[in-house]
């Protein structure tokens, strides 16, 4: 099958790039003159990919996504509708089904599919994630078994590295895989994993040698193998969407075939994921970052105090305007690490990093600031804007909370 992004990327007319109802008219969603317009700088191809992703998360996500926070909704079938555009596999290779595209415009699509569902395009995110993990590090056998179904999310894919002993310290995993004949026995437990419990297939760290990082290795666990289990369903200030629940391995039973890469390789695979990750849960946060900003604009506007609207007081021009140098900065480093990551930079962790540190401060601190230009508002569940800063408050703590993000970096500074 071929995806709507491989579509798009290969510049056919727009009539058939967009057969999706109502894309063209949803398209331009900001002036091609306004300093927050998300196109600037894409080349034409990447310009489709983005009004693609966009009319998906207008017409799909944006009317859906207070009702999904407010049930705690996994939404399924409209996940397998994006996969059917491309967005089960936007990275992986395309003889397993995948849409075979680079960082950069990985990076475009999810923020523009973060302006919809800031919480179900994170999801997306951790899935493409763990799929570029088996299409980069699994034999031919792996990738062929798992990937067509994950790129069309006939199955779905969740990571699991925290544990409750081990968050920040991700090589201190206690987690355990014994080989006995033609299976790993693995045992210990994964904390806040999205997806718990409804995703198919896990990609599990769980050591098979000594202390630290090289005696850790990673499996592919499916759901249903003997001794796996799931916690109960966390209750979550925001990312409400998606499940999250803890993985139980209790003499959990993983065919040896299923190790992926070799043993001693799982720590690297893991932080080359993680890598992407940064990158992915950055770009979500510009979405949210994006959304909640156009939504401000729209209520200063409209919104009057003292006989006057809110958007004629210097202080509220003022405020947008720092919030849209701050939207700025953030996309040109996230997308400044995805380029050295599609270019396999020596210096990519550290730039990854310092991207995801800024981009998930400085955008959470656009939602909130947007919250407050709604005034009381912005408090009611009514309007969006509580969502977007409460599904973005999370992304300063995965993928490596920013206090980690700040060592790497640092690191990188004082190594000789």
């Amino acid at each position: 099958m071929t995806s709507l992004l491989r579509i798009a990327a290969r510049r056919v007319p727009a009539r058939i790039a967009r057969p999706v109802s109502g894309i063209a008219s949803q398209a331009r969603y900001v002036s091609t003159s306004s300093p927050i317009d998300p196109s600037v700088g894409l080349t034409d191809d990447q310009k489709e990919l983005q009004s693609v992703a966009r009319a998906f998360a207008d017409n799909e996500f944006a009317p859906k996504m207070q009702e999904w926070d407010e049930n705690q909704h996994f939404p399924v079938d409209v996940l397998r509708k994006g996969a059917e555009l491309g967005f089960g596999g936007i990275y992986i290779r395309e003889d397993v089904g995948g849409s075979g595209l680079g960082r950069l415009e990985t990076s475009v699509i999810f923020e523009a599919l973060s302006t919809g569902c800031v919480s179900t395009t994170a999801y997306i995110s951790i899935h493409n994630m763990c799929a570029w993990m088996i299409d980069s590090f699994g034999s031919d056998e792996q990738r062929f078994k798992y990937l067509p179904k994950l790129a069309s999310m006939e199955n779905f894919a969740s990571y699991c590295l925290t544990e409750p002993g081990a968050g920040s310290d991700a090589a201190g995993l206690a987690t355990t895989a014994v080989k006995k004949g033609s299976h790993y026995v693995l045992n210990g437990s994964k904390a806040f994993i999205s997806g718990g419990g409804s995703s198919d297939v896990y990609l599990i760290m769980a050591r098979t040698g000594g202390a630290g990082p090289k005696g850790i290795s990673c499996f592919v666990v499916e759901k249903g193998f003997k001794g796996l289990s799931f916690g109960k369903k966390e209750n979550k200030l925001g990312w409400n969407s998606q499940p999250t629940r803890a993985v139980i391995m209790e003499d959990c039973e993983v065919p040896a075939e299923n190790l992926l890469g070799g043993e001693g390789q799982g720590f690297s695979i893991a932080m080359k994921g993680l890598n992407g990750g940064r990158i992915n849960i950055g770009s979500c946060s510009l979405g949210a970052a994006q959304a909640s900003l156009e939504l401000a604009l729209e209520h200063v506007k409209v919104r009057k105090q003292f006989n006057e609207p809110l958007s004629h007081f210097q202080n509220t021009q003022f405020k947008l305007a720092d919030m849209a140098t701050s939207l700025l900065s953030s996309r040109l480093m996230i997308r400044q690490a995805a380029t050295m990551l599609d270019q396999g930079h020596p210096s990519v962790a550290s730039f990854c990093a310092m991207a995801k540190l800024h981009a998930t401060d400085a955008c959470f601190q656009i939602c909130d600031d947007s919250l407050q230009l709604h005034g009381g508002y912005g408090y009611l569940k009514d309007y969006k804007v509580n969502v977007y800063l409460r599904d973005s408050r999370v992304h300063r703590i995965l993928e490596g909370t920013n206090e980690v993000m700040r060592m790497v970096a640092s690191r990188a500074l004082l190594a000789e």
